[in-house]
């Protein structure tokens, strides 16, 4: 459709295979084979001019439209891969994203002003391609699939509780004795009634037991406020409690294993500059 065009803009096979820089007997034989699939005369051949048929001058008009729509969709997509633009759709796991990310991620759109962020956050795992998200935040061991996962940092969970509840319950001298409190778990990772810890016995797994288990972080956290039990949570949930006393740690030689935080997207060929440019931006900012 390109190579026609070119011949009725130039007005001859010649003037079109210099534009395109080919052959002429290659622009006559793809001219041909065109009208084969046509299955009609597009133009009238002599030796000194061509002339377009009633069919054929149609074919043009509509043949220059589509040839300008598929540049200009060459221009763009070429654009959006060299300069981050657009809406950028990301999934991440609720806590992680209020108490982690979220002071952070505006300082991405200042840096690229042309990408809008469209997150959703949420602990559910979400299929990226039929979903349509770009990138998805998640926690834990990465399963062999056809995903990309680009580890962009890394997570502990402590033991801690309320002073208020130490005070009224004391607090355990081993892993083993959190059997003897309450404990509250959180169902999502499969610490709603194990913990696996680590510590100077090395890995030790203890069944618990409480009043609460939610599979929302957030909600554990509340709950050991107000002295409703003991929690393993992540750092960066309960990190700030600590630091100001409203969490103390139990059991401070002992955690869990490090799981790796990782930026997951559905493939490294041809990735677009907005999702290569925030997961730059999340490694940097995390490692600082």
């Amino acid at each position: 459709m390109r190579m026609y065009v070119a011949v009725v803009d130039g007005g001859s096979f010649a003037a079109a295979a210099d534009k395109l820089d080919i052959s002429r007997a290659m622009v006559s034989k793809q001219i041909q084979k065109l009208e084969e699939h046509l299955g009609t005369r597009l133009m009238n051949r002599t030796t000194r001019r061509l002339s377009l048929t009633e069919t054929g001058r149609a074919f043009y008009e509509r043949s220059v439209q589509i040839v300008s729509d598929v540049e200009e969709a060459e221009q763009i997509a070429g654009q959006l891969t060299r300069m981050p633009q657009g809406v950028l759709r990301v999934t991440i796991p609720l806590s992680y994203g209020q108490h982690r990310l979220a002071a952070i991620i505006g300082d991405y759109t200042q840096a690229y002003p042309q990408v809008q962020l469209d997150i959703s956050l949420s602990d559910r795992k979400v299929d990226l391609i039929d979903e349509g998200f770009d990138l998805a935040i998640r926690i834990g061991a990465m399963p062999q699939s056809e995903l990309i996962a680009r580890k962009i940092g890394g997570v502990r969970s402590i033991v801690c509780a309320a002073p208020s509840y130490i005070d009224s319950h004391g607090a355990p001298q081993t892993p083993a004795g959190l059997t003897a409190h309450a404990c509250l778990g959180y169902t999502l990772t499969g610490t709603g009634t194990e913990w696996r810890l680590e510590g100077p016995a090395g890995t030790v797994a203890v069944p618990i037991s409480g009043p609460i288990k939610a599979d929302n972080g957030d909600i554990i956290r509340l709950a050991a406020l107000r002295g409703a039990g003991i929690v393993f949570q992540p750092q960066f949930i309960i990190g700030d409690d600590i630091d100001a006393g409203r969490l103390v740690r139990v059991l401070p030689e002992w955690q869990s294993a490090e799981l790796g935080v990782y930026a997951v997207y559905p493939s490294r060929k041809h990735l677009s500059a907005k999702v290569r440019t925030f997961v730059d931006f999340l490694v940097d900012a995390l490692g600082a």
